[in-house]
């Protein structure tokens, strides 16, 4: 695990009330913006939030205030957020273009809420005026004696007017005078860091690599993209495909050929074993394998005639991701959030919840023998208990088999 950094500083009202937080990426303890490009920035920062933990968690339930550049909007890095969590801070812009006022009516009509930085009263910023809901004015820059006459061009719209970098209490109050509804700086919130553990970035990868393959259909040359980033996922793709061709001679050119002609049965069981490999430690190994016979078992009891059949599209990959949270050392339900999982398997990994939660909590208490009960559970979910002890025997043999 990797220690994260993130500043923040509260956004206030009139009535000195925390309307917000600014969220500001940090690379250290150190209280500083690093020598990092912002589109960087904003990446990372987004990794870290939807890694390690909930953005509402570190914001208080307030809204997020987060810098994002033009070219941070045009990758939809917002989209990652609830549209109630975050504001949207336009940064590193220089002039207006039709091509700005596009990107921002685009996230104005999906709900987001827009604040317009680095202001600096040019009217070449009007005409964001009908899609923004802050306007953000840095008072060491701007003489706020000048805002009158914007406030004037303002009052068609539905924007609000906040002051940053507000340092001493003189500035304060001369800023209420003046007509600001929001305030921050140093005189209300120095920014403090807020440190947090994120995944490594192999564990990251893997588990962006394991959400490629929840897609239907699976895009092979989005899954070949992510594994080329490794050169050891490369070399064991290659040895896969070697191993499934085993005397028939291919002459495989690219990755996605080669994730290609392992075909989606093969390439999702591949992705599935690698990736817990690369998550599991010395200490998680066996916790590992016993995910991989719980995601077996459940799609064998989900194949067969029982109370589960309707789940069987979903077995597997609950069973392989029902020891996540002990693997990586996080709370499943921040986990879930980096993942695009159907809800049944939210659902069932979270609250075992649903028929896939039953299908869960029953396999993994045959698995364990930790419930009394089992046995009328077995006749009650239509099950014969030899095909049982023989599907759980297969299923340990095929985990064996796998990991040597």
């Amino acid at each position: 695990m990797q220690s994260t950094y993130i500043a923040r500083q509260a956004i206030f009202n009139r009535q000195s009330e925390t309307i917000g937080y600014e969220l500001l990426f940090r690379d250290s303890p150190d209280n500083k913006f690093p020598d990092i490009d912002p589109d960087i920035a904003t990446s990372k920062m987004i990794i870290q939030n939807h890694i390690h933990g909930s953005i509402e968690a570190i914001t208080l339930g307030k809204p997020a205030f987060i810098n994002f550049t033009e070219k941070s909007l045009i990758n939809k890095y917002p989209l990652m957020f609830d549209n109630k969590s975050i504001v949207i801070e336009l940064v590193g812009h220089e002039k207006m273009t039709g091509r700005l006022i596009k990107i921002i009516n685009y996230y104005f009509e999906k709900g987001y809420q827009i604040a317009l930085t680095e202001y600096d009263l040019d009217e070449q910023w009007d005409a964001l005026f009908p899609y923004i809901s802050f306007l953000k004015i840095n008072v060491d820059k701007i003489n706020p004696k000048r805002l009158p006459a914007v406030v004037k061009r303002l009052k068609p719209f539905n924007v609000e007017i906040a002051a940053e970098r507000v340092e001493t209490r003189f500035q304060y109050l001369s800023l209420i005078e003046v007509g600001f509804d929001y305030y921050q700086g140093f005189f209300y919130h120095e920014p403090e860091i807020v440190e947090g553990k994120a995944l490594s970035p192999i564990k990251t990868q893997m588990l962006e690599l394991m959400s490629e393959t929840f897609n239907s259909p699976l895009v092979f040359e989005r899954i070949a993209d992510i594994i080329g980033h490794d050169v050891n996922l490369s070399i064991s793709l290659l040895k896969m495909v070697n191993n499934v061709a085993t005397g028939t001679r291919i002459e495989i050119m690219s990755l996605k050929q080669a994730a290609a002609y392992l075909g989606e049965e093969k390439l999702k069981q591949f992705v599935s074993i690698l990736a817990l490999s690369k998550l599991t430690t010395d200490k998680t190994d066996e916790i590992s394998k016993q995910a991989l016979i719980t995601g077996k078992l459940m799609a064998s009891i989900a194949d067969t005639d029982s109370t589960f059949k309707s789940v069987r599209d979903y077995a597997f990959i609950t069973g392989l991701l029902s020891s996540i949270e002990v693997l990586l050392g996080l709370p499943v339900a921040e986990i879930v959030k980096t993942m695009p999982l159907a809800k049944p398997i939210e659902d069932a990994l979270t609250e075992r919840t649903g028929v896939l939660g039953e299908l869960l909590d029953f396999t993994i208490n045959y698995i364990t023998g930790q419930d009394l009960d089992i046995n009328d559970q077995v006749n009650n979910y239509q099950l014969s208990s030899e095909t049982l002890h023989k599907e759980f025997v297969d299923a340990s043999l095929w985990c064996q088999q796998l990991v040597g």
